[in-house]
């Protein structure tokens, strides 16, 4: 029997990848919290759950008609992004998958005229940078698996999806932890006003305070436990742009629940901004 042992809102923004030297000269001399948040989350949440694998959800890969879930082996390579090729670039990575569990999730949608998942193990498949900044933080021993966002979902789309899921792992012998790779608000700086808000305070540079005080009250619903305030808030948070339509968000918690999941976070690191963007931590205990 398997079970869900810990899942978490991870931001995953290219900053925390460059050097340290880099990451101050953007934030006036100081460095990003979000960057010793990914660390303190692991010592303190991630090393205890001793998951078998880790499921990503991630925002930076988007398609269109189905959700798909990696079911490869093993994944390795050099990774170099295509958004931004000068700070992320030939990047080494080694993950091995977990085809069963991805192949099971597959198998139960299959049926179903209401959503779709596809299992994939193609060779060529890209990943992204959701999945692989995270590795340098919190890759141990585990498998790691990626689930795309579709980008035509709807919120009961995510939801359904992550339900199934969570089925396909209580069939399993897995210790297994969530991630929602993505941010809150996402609407950047225009390019020329760009080099003027790459600091983290989210007062001065979030790109408008009404998107700061949507992701702060989304935040606070988060820490207190309360999902189902936020799933009814989506229809006015999306003014805001959430990051992959918050299908990242959506997909963990249909695994745990949905409206029912009243589990309460842990945030780590600050609530910052980057480059006009809403970006935090926030782990949740299963037990809860």
């Amino acid at each position: 029997m398997g079970s869900i042992v810990g899942a978490a809102l991870v931001s995953h923004v290219p900053p925390l990848v460059m050097p340290e030297e880099d990451r101050r000269a953007m934030n006036h001399g100081c460095d990003t919290t979000l960057f010793a948040g990914l660390h303190e989350l692991r010592a303190a949440k991630l090393d205890a759950a001793r998951p078998d694998t880790i499921v990503v959800f991630d925002t930076h890969w988007a398609t269109t008609v189905e959700t798909i879930i990696t079911s490869h082996a093993e994944r390795s390579g050099i990774y170099t992004s295509e958004e931004l090729p000068r700070g992320m670039r030939q990047v080494p990575y080694s993950f091995p998958g977990d085809r069963e569990l991805a192949q099971v999730t597959s198998a139960l949608a299959a049926p179903r005229d209401d959503t779709w998942i596809t299992a994939i193990d193609d060779p060529y498949l890209p990943v992204h940078y959701g999945t692989i900044n995270l590795l340098p933080f919190l890759q141990g021993d585990e498998r790691w698996v990626t689930v795309s966002i579709v980008q035509t979902g709807e919120p009961h789309d995510y939801l359904l999806a992550g339900q199934l899921l969570a089925q396909a792992i209580a069939g399993l012998d897995r210790r297994v932890v969530l991630l929602a790779s993505g941010g809150l608000s996402h609407r950047f700086w225009p390019l020329r006003q760009f080099r003027d808000h790459e600091a983290a305070d989210p007062v001065a540079h979030l790109r408008t305070p009404e998107a700061r005080q949507a992701d702060e009250q989304v935040l606070a619903w988060m820490r207190a436990g309360q999902h189902a305030a936020i799933i009814d808030y989506l229809p006015e948070y999306r003014a805001h742009a959430p990051e992959g339509r918050f299908g990242h968000y959506l997909l963990m918690a249909g695994a745990l629940g949905g409206r029912d999941w009243t589990a309460p976070g842990t945030q780590f690191g600050e609530y910052e901004s980057v480059a006009g963007t809403g970006q935090a931590h926030v782990w949740f205990d299963a037990a809860a």
